[in-house]
């Protein structure tokens, strides 16, 4: 993955991402930006990457802490630094005008993650185990 250099003018093309920007669960005052109906709840730097890497976007991680979270653990741990704008000033993709753009979309696109979408699944399939195991029953 590509890493900043000391150029100012990479640093203007690259933003950073934070999971507290788009995280339901906490408050403005505590880094959210978004709204908490468009938030996701808990995100991780990892679903983040995976979705602006899938959306076409030049993207790495780097190991920084957001200055207001006050829990350490490693899920809060990390950052995404987006390539917003190329180096002759146009933007990398149309859809991405602005930091802003780049949240509600990330905000949208992490809930139809499978892994996401297998934590819900989970309990039907364990159903359907249960009902498994009655048939067998009813065999003997």
């Amino acid at each position: 993955m590509a890493h900043l250099t000391t150029n100012p003018a990479d640093k203007e093309r690259f933003i950073c991402i934070y999971p507290v920007y788009i995280n339901s669960k906490k408050k403005l005052a505590e880094g959210r930006r978004i709204a908490t109906e468009k938030g996701v709840e808990n995100p991780s730097v990892a679903e983040i990457r995976d979705v602006l890497t899938a959306a076409g976007l030049n993207v790495y991680v780097e190991n920084k802490m957001h200055p207001r979270e006050w829990n350490r653990d490693v899920q809060f741990k990390g950052r995404v630094r987006v390539q917003l704008k190329q180096e002759d000033g146009s933007l990398c993709l149309d859809k991405f005008s602005t930091r802003n753009d780049i949240m509600f979309y990330v905000a949208e696109m992490i809930p139809k993650l499978k892994t996401r979408t297998q934590k819900s699944g989970g309990g039907e399939s364990s159903a359907a185990q249960g009902e498994g195991k009655k048939s067998k029953k009813k065999k003997k």
